[in-house]
Order: structure tokens, then sequence, then C-alpha cells
């Protein structure tokens, strides 16, 4: 039985690759945050199945803690490792946050293991990807929220930064799926997994308030004082190489994935107001 260890296993990505590898007849060990308890709800329908709890271990430990790390990695003995961070394609990398600096940094020293000294390292390098797991700080996941919460009368109104900016968003299990093609391969190599098309964040909203029977223009206001200082105002990937050597494709294009965050929201909402009634 093949065994993968993920860290970040009880996000988004993680949630979706542990269930994916899971299927895929893995043993996946996960790495928690000392900080954090190990009951996680984008887990709990993997823990409620006896046959796959059987399979995922969640362990401790801090990605800061070199010793910890080490400890784990000769206690699973993993056979593939998904640590989950990424900066960009080939373009010149200029980071304008930490947290970009910080994959800017961990992107090219994946390249020095792997040139200088054979590690079978790959960078898996994924634009923005979507599902009804993201997190609520997260555009997304905000706009769909807020398009469920306006049609169900729970709010006036849905107050946005800058509409006109554009990224490339697809379907997070999609995307971890290349992330497991991506170790495939006889040699290791970087990827870019991304749908190719960029969308404004109009649009998102178009298609959030639209896939409810909304104008999104009744309901939306854009406040200047949302805007960042230094946002890219269009990021798009280019996917050709992961589709030519992995066979990678996306499966769900962009307004049925946010009609499908949109009706998660929706659904996520009534039950709230059911088990408070």
């Amino acid at each position: 039985m093949a065994r993968a260890l993920i860290t970040g296993i009880t996000g988004q990505d993680g949630s979706y690759l542990a269930e994916f590898l899971l299927a895929q007849g893995y043993a996946v060990d996960g790495i928690v945050r000392r900080t954090s308890t190990l009951e996680r709800s984008r887990l709990r329908h993997l823990y409620d199945d006896p046959a796959l709890r059987q399979r995922l271990r969640l362990h401790y430990a801090d990605l800061d803690d070199t010793a910890s790390l080490q400890r784990l990695l000769v206690q699973t003995a993993p056979d593939e490792v998904y640590h989950l961070a990424g900066q960009s394609e080939e373009t010149p990398q200029r980071p304008v946050s930490p947290y970009g600096c910080a994959k800017a940094f961990a992107t090219r020293m994946v390249g020095v293991y792997r040139e200088s000294f054979g590690l079978y390292a790959v960078n898996g390098i994924t634009y923005n990807h979507e599902s009804p797991r993201r997190g609520e700080n997260f555009v997304t996941r905000k706009v769909c929220r807020g398009a469920a919460a306006i049609k169900l009368g729970l709010q006036p109104q849905l107050v946005l930064g800058n509409l006109d900016v554009r990224r490339d968003w697809g379907y997070a299990p999609d995307y971890v799926r290349g992330m497991w093609l991506s170790l495939q391969p006889d040699q290791p190599d970087d990827y870019v997994f991304a749908t190719g098309i960029a969308r404004s964040i109009a649009e998102l909203a178009e298609a959030a308030f639209s896939s409810v029977g909304l104008r999104w223009q009744d309901h939306v206001v854009s406040d200047p004082a949302l805007f960042r200082p230094a946002e890219p105002g269009l990021l798009v990937g280019d996917a050709a190489k992961a589709r030519r050597v992995l066979g990678w494709e996306p499966t769900l294009d962009f307004a049925a994935l946010i009609a499908r965050m949109t009706e998660a929201e929706l659904k996520e909402f009534q039950a709230a107001s059911g088990n408070a009634t």
C-alpha cells in the first residue's frame, strides 16, 4: 500500500487531496499544527467511513521544528510527500507580500534540492482554485456567501473592493488531482495548473448572483477603502505543459463552480436556520 504524507491536510486542498489519495488506495498521514485540534470539519466525512478511517492518521507537528518533522518522516516512511505551497511559472517572481516571498523562496529551494542533490522534488504551481470548502476570508467564498445571504434576506448588500481585478479561478479537486499526477513521471519537473481564463471580480459576482436569480448590480457596492495598494491586476496561468505531459485537464467550468459554491452556502444558511428553530 502506497503511503502519502500531507502538510496542511485540514485545509481545502489538503482535505481534497486526502480524499483523492484514499480513493486511490493510499494510506494517508497528515500534519496538523500543535495549536489546532485534530478534529476538522473538512475531514469529518472521511472519519465517518470506518474503512477510510483505518488508512488516515493525523499527527501534531510544527513545520519550523526540524526535529519533529524528521521523527515524523521516519515514523511514517511515506512514498510521497505533499507540501501545499508554491509560487508562479517561469515568469519573473516579484512577490508583493511576505506570503508571496515565502513561496518564492520555497520554489527556488525545491529546484536547488532537485538539481544539486538529486531529490525527486516537484513544484506544483496552482493558480486560484476554489470549492465549497474554501475559507471565508477568500473573495470567492465571500461573494458566494453574500449572494446566498442576500437571496435569503439575511443581509442587504455585499461590499467588495476593486471589481476589475482579474484572476484565473478553477476547481480545487481538479488541482489536487494535478498534484498527484505531477509525482507519477519517472523524472521530476515543475508544472503549472490553471484554467488559462481570467475572470474579473465583477464576473464572479455576476455568476454567483445569477445562480440565485438576482442581478449583482442591485446588491454589490465597490468601496475604494478595500482596494489593496499593491494588487496585481491580472493573474492567469498557462497549463499547457501539464496538459501535454500529465494529461491533466480541468473538469468544471467557472459558472458551474460558482453556482455550486453558492448553492452550498444556501444549504448552510438553511440548515443553520432549521437548527435554530
